[in-house]
């Protein structure tokens, strides 16, 4: 081999590699721009993983009233330093090797306290300057990483509005960044959550100046007019159309300077009669110049829709062969079950891609789009499709109730639109793949995916006119035709829902007129109901509304409304609370994506009551995902059983596994402190009606 070769091969092992983080840290919550999710840590070995043992416990000690709150943050480590966030939205600073606070800091001393789910923060250093970037309410902030103050530089006194330098203003709509930015050189790329229903606040993607928070460039994901995508939506849609925004994180090349974005569906969810056409670029991986905004290519993963299928986590970077020739590709999981493969630079398909046929809907005034795109590799990680040899039988009495049910269900397609009569979705709304991401072993170009594999139920009904009246409706009234849906009749809450018993213990009257008046996340905003309703459902809640918070008149609002709404979310479930599928319920694949062929596939996750009857592991839901190691070992919580696994990463088999306080409803990180290799979980709980925790627990080789 010649020298010139040698160069040629020594690049492309340096390109392989270039996102590879420092050997000891964990700096970005995907552990590298390029969210790989991979460490080249190799202290702990798939032959010396069943040794591991707690190293440090951290308590928060900030659960909410009520004990009820999340951690779905991944910690990030820069310099034995580790940075995380807390239940209640505080960021706290440990020694890495011991889990000793070194500060902390609550965005919510001197402000009304909010709440709503955290992924974790960003950092960057310059020199003599560091700083770790983070979200609360509307608010990013700029923390001085060695004190945990905020930089008085940056923006107000070390914060800025996330709500200002939209495309339009948007008033008070739900409007919060629950995954962090991506940092490439001097700017941070920050996406955000909106809500979910019509006249939500628009997606822009925004780039902050690190140093001052200045807005360096902004890109419309709603097109304005001139721009590129315009004509996939109605005329002036830019002014009211919201969503199609970017909450689950973002990819950054840092050799080529491209920031890829994945983005959400636009608003309102499940009925698109008000927002005919293709809707770009809701649904959609945008490959962005990083320093400009500049959009250098799109692949739009699904067309108009209407089934909440935002692209859930951001993709993964690596290099994968085809023959010869290598390739920088990036690889997108998706709620369906999907994996898109594209090369890096141009957005080829790297996997063919077929514009199917899909069905149409029934309901008035609905255009959805009539193909959509199946990648034809990878097979799909997740079922796609439920008959009727699919339905539950663990026991006979379970299997012919959700039979019963099931024949009053559309069914049979993956796009088989929301309908009055009820539509299985499959997988359900929190997919499939989700916010826990995937991971990739940059060596071998395998995929590790896990995958929650339950129906949801998908029902409209034609909206209910809201209209002024001599008579109010009293709360409970109130109560029954627009929250029971979905926080239950009994109040007890359910699914993707809160618990609302107590409600008034944990959040103040202020902050329910504000999530009634202007909606938040999923929730819609009930501003077209009459103010004395609002107060009414609030009595009916627990709430002295004796004395007025906030003034408002009495009058029905004039707020949009569209045709049809969503009628509240469900996973179909059997009487007993298990899903009206036969297992597995929650797997973990890994996938070569050099060749489109799964390597292994595995059931993840078990629950104790059923393993008692002597059936074998069901798997279960999950949230979080997973992280790989030179070492061999794939590291993944996110089970309701809540367990912490270690899996040989080219077998599937399970190395150990632990129990946690609570469940570990959150991606892990793995770093190494002199020489020291250490695994650390957010140990969180709170979802899927699991018991909360407030700790991080760290783990290492005695």
């Amino acid at each position: 081999m010649n020298l010139s070769s040698v160069s040629v091969a020594l690049c492309a092992v340096l390109a392989c590699r270039s996102n590879v983080p420092p050997r000891d840290d964990w700096p970005v919550t995907g552990g590298d721009g390029a969210n790989t999710r991979y460490s080249p840590l190799a202290q702990i070995t798939r032959d010396n993983v069943s040794r591991l043992r707690v190293a440090w416990t951290y308590h928060t000690g900030d659960l909410p009233p009520g004990a009820r709150g999340e951690i779905q943050a991944t910690p990030i480590v820069v310099n034995d330093v580790l940075y995380a966030t807390t239940p209640a939205l505080a960021v706290i600073a440990l020694r890495a090797d011991s889990g000793t606070l070194l500060w902390r800091f609550d965005p919510f001393e001197h402000r009304p306290r909010e709440s709503h789910v955290n992924r974790g923060v960003s950092y960057w250093s310059n020199g003599d300057s560091a700083r770790v970037f983070f979200s609360a309410g509307r608010r990013l902030y700029a923390l001085d990483a060695r004190s945990g103050r905020p930089v008085p530089s940056f923006g107000d006194s070390g914060s800025v509005d996330l709500g200002a330098g939209l495309s339009r203003d948007p008033g008070h709509n739900y409007l919060v960044a629950t995954t962090p930015g991506v940092i490439y050189k001097d700017v941070l790329v920050q996406g955000m959550r909106v809500g979910e229903e019509e006249g939500s606040a628009p997606g822009d993607i925004r780039a902050y100046d690190v140093r001052t928070g200045a807005i360096r460039w902004s890109f419309h994901t709603i097109p304005r007019p001139g721009e590129p995508g315009e004509d996939s939506w109605p005329p002036d849609a830019w002014k009211v159309a919201g969503g199609a925004n970017s909450w689950a994180g973002m990819s950054v090349d840092t050799a080529r300077g491209i920031v890829f974005v994945p983005t959400g569906s636009a608003t309102p969810d499940f009925y698109g009669g008000d927002r005919p056409g293709a809707n770009l670029y809701a649904n959609t991986l945008l490959a962005l110049d990083a320093a400009t905004g500049k959009r250098l290519w799109h692949f739009q993963t699904v067309h108009h829709d209407v089934w909440d299928r935002d692209l859930p986590t951001a993709p993964n970077l690596l290099r994968v062969r085809r023959g010869l020739h290598s390739i920088d590709a990036v690889a997108q999981i998706t709620k369906s079950g999907f994996v898109f493969l594209f090369d890096r630079a141009s957005g080829a398909t790297l996997f063919p891609v077929e514009e199917r046929p899909v069905p149409r809907s029934d309901l008035a005034g609905e255009r959805t789009w009539p193909t959509q795109p199946y990648p034809l590799k990878p097979a799909p990680f997740a079922r796609q499709r439920m008959t009727e040899n699919d339905v539950t039988s663990l026991t006979p009495i379970a299997h012919d109730s959700a039979l019963a049910r099931f024949r009053t269900l559309r069914s049979g397609s993956l796009f088989a639109p929301p309908s009055q009569e009820g539509t299985v979705v499959l997988p359900g709304f929190d997919g499939g793949g989700e916010w826990g991401g995937s991971a990739v072993d940059p060596e071998s170009a395998t995929l590790f995916v896990n995958a929650s594999d339950v129906p949801w139920i998908a029902r409209m009904r034609e909206t209910v006119p809201i209209t002024p009246t001599n008579t109010p409706r009293t709360g409970a009234q109130v109560y029954a035709t627009y929250c029971a849906r979905c926080h239950g009749e009994d109040r007890a809450g359910r699914d993707r829902t809160p618990p609302l018993l107590g409600v008034a213990k944990r959040r103040s009257a202020e902050e329910a007129r504000r999530v009634l008046q202007y909606g938040r996340g999923f929730m819609p905003s009930f501003s077209r109901l009459r103010a004395r309703e609002r107060d009414a459902v609030m009595t009916y809640l627990g709430y002295d509304v004796s004395r007025r918070v906030s003034t408002a008149d009495d009058a029905a609002g004039d707020r949009p409304t569209s045709r049809y709404e969503f009628a509240g979310y469900e996973r179909w479930r059997d009487a007993q609370g298990y899903p009206a599928i036969k297992p597995p319920w929650g797997t973990l694949s890994a996938i070569d994506l050099n060749s489109g062929r799964y390597r292994w596939r595995i059931t993840l996750g078990a629950f104790d009551s059923l393993t008692a009857r002597g059936i074998p592991p069901t798997g279960t839901e999950q949230y979080g995902g997973p992280i790989v190691t030179r070492g061999g070992v794939l590291f993944i919580a996110a089970t309701q059983d809540a367990r912490f696994h270690a899996f040989d990463m080219h077998t599937g088999e399970l190395l150990w596994e632990t129990r946690l306080p609570a469940a570990g409803f959150a991606t892990p990180a793995t770093y190494a402190v002199r020489g020291r290799q250490y695994v650390v979980i957010a140990a969180g709980g709170g979802k899927l009606g699991a018991p909360s925790g407030d700790s991080y627990i760290a783990f290492a080789l005695p």
